[in-house]
């Protein structure tokens, strides 16, 4: 049976969390009391039950019982039931965003006072159950289906599952560079595709560019480098306490050099353990502003 308690930030996610679970089989409760954690494990952990998966949703709405809960799991641990800890994770700038969106109040602002301060708090608050968490998944750069295919991998599919999300995205830099990129990388120095005709509508997606773009001695050593730095990179970056990685590279216009060279570091990079993700952000930008 696995007991799994999921938390994290307000907005970050949780309830679509539960609610994934809850479609995979999961008995799941949402903001169970401290004081009943205990019990609900031990019912649950009860063979005459027979319940399969159970989940339950702890968070700041526990008030100052939230202060109990290091000694409540301490005790559950202790009479041999295990638990696993989902963190959800998200940026402070997503999560500010996010509740202007719907109109919310964050559960620990002031009435009338900024939605970041309440954030912060929350932040101080629960940051010893994120040092605890056996799994942190980041929903800053995530889509909903991409969140639900990350619990699925864990919860589901029981897969190896590394707490840090590599993002690869193509972008082009008369758009701007994406401001939340950890590593840039500008690609413009390879043969451009643009200026043969037959090949300019096309993008890095199609066979034609990316054998225009690789076939040059520059392009296939550029990428081995690039893994090899990267390749060192991440290891360090986790043991910061990183828990994601935005790789951005760019071309002029986001279409076909930078799309190519994405797509391969992407190819590349999932064959690791990590989760990896890709993005192009301006792909079709260029179609769209021709045609205004």
């Amino acid at each position: 049976m696995r007991f799994v308690i999921v938390t994290g930030m307000s907005g970050a996610g949780k309830a679509t969390a539960l609610k994934t679970l809850e479609d995979a089989g999961f008995f799941c409760v949402d903001n169970l009391p401290i004081q009943l954690i205990k019990r609900f494990a031990e019912i649950a952990y009860d063979e005459q039950i027979q319940v399969d998966d159970v989940a339950i949703s702890v968070d700041i709405r526990s008030g100052r019982a939230l202060s109990q809960l290091n000694s409540c799991l301490a005790d559950i641990r202790r009479e041999g039931m295990n638990y696993e800890i989902l963190f959800i994770e998200c940026s402070n700038a997503t999560l500010v965003k996010r509740y202007k969106e719907t109109r919310r109040n964050h559960p620990l602002s002031v009435k009338g006072g900024r939605i970041i301060d309440g954030i912060n708090k929350e932040r101080e608050l629960i940051g010893f159950l994120k040092e605890e968490a056996d799994y942190i998944i980041d929903t800053t750069n995530l889509l909903v289906r991409e969140f639900k295919a990350e619990l699925d991998k864990i919860f589901v599919q029981n897969e190896e599952y590394s707490n840090f999300i590599i993002t690869v995205m193509s972008f082009g830099f008369k758009y701007g560079i994406p401001r939340d990129s950890d590593i840039v990388q500008d690609v413009r120095f390879l043969p451009n595709p643009y200026y043969d005709l037959e090949l300019r509508e096309k993008t890095g997606n199609d066979k034609e560019i990316q054998d225009y773009v690789m076939n040059c001695k520059e392009g296939p050593e550029y990428l081995e480098k690039f893994i090899d730095l990267i390749t060192f990179l991440i290891p360090n970056y986790i043991k910061e306490g990183k828990n994601q990685l935005v790789i951005s590279i760019g071309c002029t216009g986001g279409k076909h050099r930078s799309v190519t060279i994405a797509n391969a570091v992407y190819a590349r990079l999932q064959k690791s353990k990590y989760t990896v993700r890709i993005v192009h952000r301006d792909i079709l930008k260029d179609s769209i502003v021709k045609k205004l």
